[in-house]
């Protein structure tokens, strides 16, 4: 199996929808994006800045949660 390509402009919304278990890391760092109507449009990097949370972090969090599910 090949590791999650997810990056830092990669749309939140195709995230949570693939990987349903990183809603969990939106909701530990605070951010709305689950159900957020503009979630399909904001990468990874938008929903970071928006809600002042550290996106290498945060995209290092994801990935092992994809990893995890996997």
């Amino acid at each position: 199996m090949t590791e999650p390509n997810i990056t830092l402009a990669t749309p939140v919304d195709g995230i949570m929808r693939r990987w349903p278990a990183t809603i969990r890391s939106f909701l530990d760092h605070r951010m709305n994006c689950p159900g957020c109507p503009i979630a399909c449009f904001h990468s990874v990097a938008d929903a970071c800045r928006e809600h002042h949370v550290d996106a290498e972090a945060f995209l290092a969090g994801l990935r092992i949660r994809t990893a995890e599910a996997a």
